[in-house]
């Protein structure tokens, strides 16, 4: 859309070190994890001593999230936040120099302590890592940011962990040194990268911070509920970390027992599933339009379900054959399902996880975006840990892994059902996003410019199918309130779209004019909220293609509510299946062309005193000889 590409912002200096820093910090994270795991093969440790770790040190990492989170977020809020990401880089130094010592004399408590420290680290980074992104990006840039950022986090989490895995194998005798080295480097690298991010203003430099976490963890949780939608996400967000945690648990012996491979195939299993989310998040600026696109959330969590379905009827026994190398593997009968399946179960995870971010970013006030993440943290403990035990559970029972990914796909449809139900802006948005990509090819011309980042604005369109305020929704990067004649309103299927989005119902003066003054009310409602109100001033659909006289309303809800005015023109509707052009000609209504080009042309905003003449002029103007 508009040739804009979200890989634009990695030349520039507001988003691309704070993109490195959360990169490395993923990164080393992961080697330093992983070469804790080189070193017990390198010290000699028996198998049980190695389940040991492997049981505990997931805890210890994770222990700091359950204790911490409410006070990391208050310091994220209260505290500027380029100077919040240097100290928590400097602190990683302090800490990987501990894990480097500990790898010199090679002390698991030594390394289990930092590997602690190293938790903490991340969890007063974490609130202060998705709060930056609406600070530093425009509306239209959260989709394609976030997708970069989990993106770099995925293929961070992959690379960091083959790193580290791979030290002591070919390090040797050096791997301790080695292993010390890498650590502290990394970490003095993200540190280098933080002090080059601009300042970013704290959200809420007076906040008193509230020293004790019990009261505050659960205080931080009700913030995050307020809004159903954003309450929601976070739920969605959380059920993302237990999918991954269930799914990504159950590698290595899958990768084993029913691929058949050597114990090195699980990498490559790891990186489809890594790979995959990395695609997946990309793809989302494109799929949405540079919009808030929550209707991908449906699209993505079915097709997690689908994918992992199928994963099960892949391969639903163990593997007739063992030791497979990778090549082996690829060429095996049946492979290509599997590797199919597993990108595709990371291509719509990052479908589903990416607007959910960005949906909690646009929808939180700047004052409680750290808190809310915080509480997004403490929630998603608490979702890493159930999963764990629902992998240790399954094991127990004697469930194969198989049997436990089909058991995942199911609880998926059902958890994305649930969220749907509760909220159907969800649904409501995919059903949209879904007609308007089927049928048109949209092309915005100035929207990002001229609609306003923040605050309250009137725009104001000519109105000439049905679908207009889906293509407009579909085009504006903030939520739109649309203003729109009640009969059109109450259009089957189309009134529970319009009704789920809040569009309000107007009437003329004779028809109701109770309904009219609620309608006057309620825009004003919106506007005095910040919002973004389109009305359509004609008053109608278009009957024959020409622009209608605007109508004295939109001089009224400015002498109420004076804000800016948006002006903005559709072009090629007119020929749309729904306009008027084939009722009037009467024929029946069936599109002309697939994926017919639209374009949608905003100008600058004018002034509250602009008149319903002067904006009728303007409109025109915008549309020109394109009906």
């Amino acid at each position: 859309m508009s040739g804009h590409s979200q890989f634009a912002l990695l030349r520039q200096r507001r988003f691309l070190p704070f993109f490195i820093v959360q990169s490395l910090g993923a990164f080393n994270d992961n080697v330093y994890r992983q070469a804790i795991i080189g070193l017990l093969f390198f010290l000699g440790v028996n198998d049980d001593e190695r389940s040991l770790y492997t049981t505990l040190a997931p805890a210890i990492f994770i222990l700091p999230y359950f204790l911490f989170s409410a006070l990391a977020g208050q310091i994220a809020e209260k505290l500027e936040k380029s100077r919040l990401i240097v100290i928590t880089t400097t602190m990683e130094i302090v800490i990987m120099s501990v894990a480097a010592i500990g790898f010199l004399v090679q002390s698991l408590p030594l390394l289990l302590v930092a590997l602690f420290c190293t938790g903490l680290q991340s969890t007063l980074f974490g609130p202060v890592k998705y709060s930056v992104l609406p600070s530093v990006l425009k509306p239209e840039e959260l989709t394609g940011g976030n997708g970069l950022v989990e993106m770099g986090t995925s293929m961070s989490i992959l690379t960091g962990m083959i790193i580290g895995g791979g030290i002591f194998l070919l390090a040797g005798s050096h791997g301790p040194v080695v292993a010390a080295t890498a650590i502290i480097a990394l970490a003095v690298c993200g540190n280098i990268a933080a002090r080059m991010i601009p300042r970013v203003d704290a959200g809420a430099p007076a906040l008193k911070i509230n020293w004790n976490p019990f009261p505050e963890s659960l205080a931080v949780l009700r913030m995050a509920r307020r809004q159903k939608a954003v309450r929601n996400a976070i739920l969605g967000v959380s059920w993302f970390w237990f999918v991954g945690t269930v799914l990504t648990s159950q590698l290595p012996s899958y990768a084993v027992v029913n691929l058949g491979g050597q114990p090195t195939l699980y990498i490559f299993a790891l990186a489809l599933f890594s790979v995959g989310t990395g695609v997946g998040s990309l793809l989302c600026e494109k799929l949405s339009g540079r919009t808030v696109e929550i209707g991908l959330v449906p699209l993505g969590a079915f097709g997690m379900t689908a994918f992992m379905i199928d994963l099960y009827f892949a391969r639903a026994g163990q593997a007739t054959a063992q030791g497979l190398s990778l090549l082996q593997f690829v060429q095996a009968p049946g492979s290509t399902r599997i590797i199919i399946d597993l990108l595709g179960i990371g291509l719509f995870t990052g479908f589903f996880v990416v607007p959910l971010f960005a949906l909690i970013q646009s929808r939180t006030p700047k004052s409680e975006m750290s808190r809310v993440f915080a509480a997004l943290n403490i929630q998603n403990s608490g979702f890493i840990v159930a999963a764990a035990g629902v992998g240790l559970a399954a094991h127990a029972l004697g469930v194969t892994i198989p049997q436990l990914f089909l058991a995942l796909g199911i609880a998926n449809a059902l958890v994305a059902i649930y969220i749907f139900s509760i909220v159907p802006e969800f649904l409501m948005r995919f059903l949209s996003w879904l007609m308007v990509r089927v049928l048109y090819r949209l092309r915005p011309h100035g929207v990002e410019a001229n609609v306003p980042d923040e605050g309250p604005a009137l725009i104001v369109c000519n109105h000439v199918s049905y679908m207009d305020a889906l293509i407009l929704s579909a085009t504006i990067p903030r939520p739109v309130r649309f203003v729109m004649y009640y009969r059109i309103f109450n259009i089957p299927v189309m009134r529970w779209i319009f009704r789920t989005a809040k569009a309000i119902p107007i009437a003329g003066a004779r028809e109701d004019p109770a309904l009219m003054q609620r309608a006057f009310d309620q825009i004003d409602a919106a506007l005095a909220e910040g919002e973004l109100v389109c009305i359509f001033p004609e008053g109608a659909l278009t009957r024959d293609g020409s622009i209608a006289p605007f109508k004295s309303g939109v001089e009224k809800i400015l002498q109420r509510r004076p804000v800016p005015v948006v002006p903005m023109a559709l072009r090629g509707m007119w020929s749309s299946m729904w306009s008027r052009r084939d009722s009037r000609l009467g024929r029946m209504r069936v599109p002309r062309r697939v994926r017919a080009q639209v374009e949608v042309v905003a100008a600058p905003a004018l002034p509250a005193n602009t008149d319903a003449a002067r904006l009728e002029a303007q409109v025109r103007a915008l549309r020109g000889d394109h009906p």
